[in-house]
Parts: structure tokens; C-alpha cells; sequence
């Protein structure tokens, strides 16, 4: 969808890692839920944005990053865009990191917001990474950052260990939780079977989660 009088405009922002010896074809097929919805046959047809003065979607071959800067013209339905989004750059990322999702209601005016209408602007922060720890490490980086950040106008830095040390806590209980829900998946041990119909322990553990 891309068309003149959509109703929002959609900016997505992230810069994501990729394992090494991906190639452009696959980076192009990961990504084709983004230049199919704006109407191209490429990406490299859709990789400006709707603005000039963003960098649009660029792969970084030398640094194995994704980097997209990029607005496109849209509607509600591009929500299902995102989860195919993700999907794809997990098999590709090679770290954990988030991606910014922003929606701008283009018809939303001043006579609108005197009338008490609401406005359909909205944010929405994904995660992608290669396993669940992966992403739940970028999950807990942001969220540290945040509240350090919040709590440094009103405290020194040395004395938030505490607070960091909580949210690992409970970082470290939702990872634990997730790899007991995976478990009770796994047939028993000799059991029989290759051994291909179930996944591991929910990957790495994130760092800092002890």
C-alpha cells in the first residue's frame, strides 16, 4: 500500500546486526514485507524514504548492518507488516536490538484536537534478535538505559547498582520461566525419535542475568 491520501505516515528506525556472509538477495527477501507494502517491485525501489532527508534502507556489507531510516505512506494494516518484519530479521540478526516503529496521523488537525478527537499517532518498540536470551538482553540494555537515565536527575549513578541489580532479577526469572515452558515440550529422554520436533532450552541466557 502506498498511496497519496493514506492515512498515516509510518517511520521505521533501526539498526540491525547481521551475521556474517549474509548475502543481499537474503537481506532483500527478509525485508520483502516492507517494499511489497509500499507498492514496490524491489527493494532497491523502495529503499528511499518518503522524506529526502533520510537515509531510507541501506545494508552496510562491511559492517554486516542493517540500517533503515525510512517512512512510507500507510494505513493500520501495516501492524501485520511488522510481525513479518521481525520474523524475517531473526534468522538474520546476529544480535539483539530494537526497532522503532512510529505512526503519524496525517489527518488529524488543530479543529480535531479542539473537538477532543483522538489522534492515531502511536509508537510501538520491536525487538529482534537470533534466539529469546538475545532478545531479552536488548530488552533489558533499553530498559536499564531508561531508568538509569531518569533516575541520574535525582540520584548519583554509583548508587542505582541496586535497581540494576532488581531488573536482572526479573529478567533473569522471565528467561528461566521461558526455558521451563520450552522444556515441557521436549519428549522425554530416550524417547525415541531425531530429536528435530522440538527446540532447545530457549538459547543463550542474556548477560548480566544471574
Amino acid at each position: 500500500m502506498n498511496q497519496d491520501n493514506a492515512p498515516l505516515e509510518i517511520h521505521v528506525h533501526g539498526d540491525v546486526p547481521i551475521k556474517s556472509g549474509t548475502d543481499l538477495k537474503s537481506i532483500q527477501e527478509a525485508l520483502k514485507p516492507l517494499w511489497q507494502y509500499a507498492g514496490a517491485r524491489s527493494l532497491n525501489e523502495a529503499s528511499s524514504s518518503l522524506y529526502e532527508e533520510e537515509p531510507g534502507i541501506r545494508f552496510d556489507a562491511s559492517s554486516h548492518r542493517l540500517q533503515m531510516c525510512w517512512t512510507v505512506r500507510g494505513d493500520e494494516d501495516f501492524r501485520m507488516v511488522m510481525e513479518d518484519l521481525c520474523m524475517n530479521l531473526n534468522e538474520l540478526s546476529s544480535a539483539g536490538t530494537p526497532i522503532e516503529v512510529t505512526f503519524y496521523d496525517t489527518e488529524f488537525d488543530d479543529e480535531d484536537e479542539a473537538s477532543g478527537a483522538d489522534s492515531r499517532d502511536d509508537f510501538v518498540m520491536l525487538f529482534v534478535g537470533p534466539d529469546p536470551g538475545a532478545i531479552m538482553q536488548a530488552q533489558r540494555d533499553l530498559l536499564i538505559h531508561d531508568v538509569v537515565n531518569m533516575m541520574e536527575r535525582h540520584f548519583d549513578g554509583a548508587e542505582l547498582s541496586g535497581v540494576v541489580s532488581e531488573i536482572d532479577k526479573l529478567f533473569s526469572q522471565r528467561f528461566d520461566n521461558l526455558v521451563s515452558s520450552l522444556e515441557l515440550g521436549k519428549p522425554p529422554k530416550g524417547a525415541g525419535g531425531n530429536g528435530n520436533g522440538s527446540h532447545g532450552g530457549g538459547g543463550r541466557r542474556p548477560r548480566h542475568l544471574h
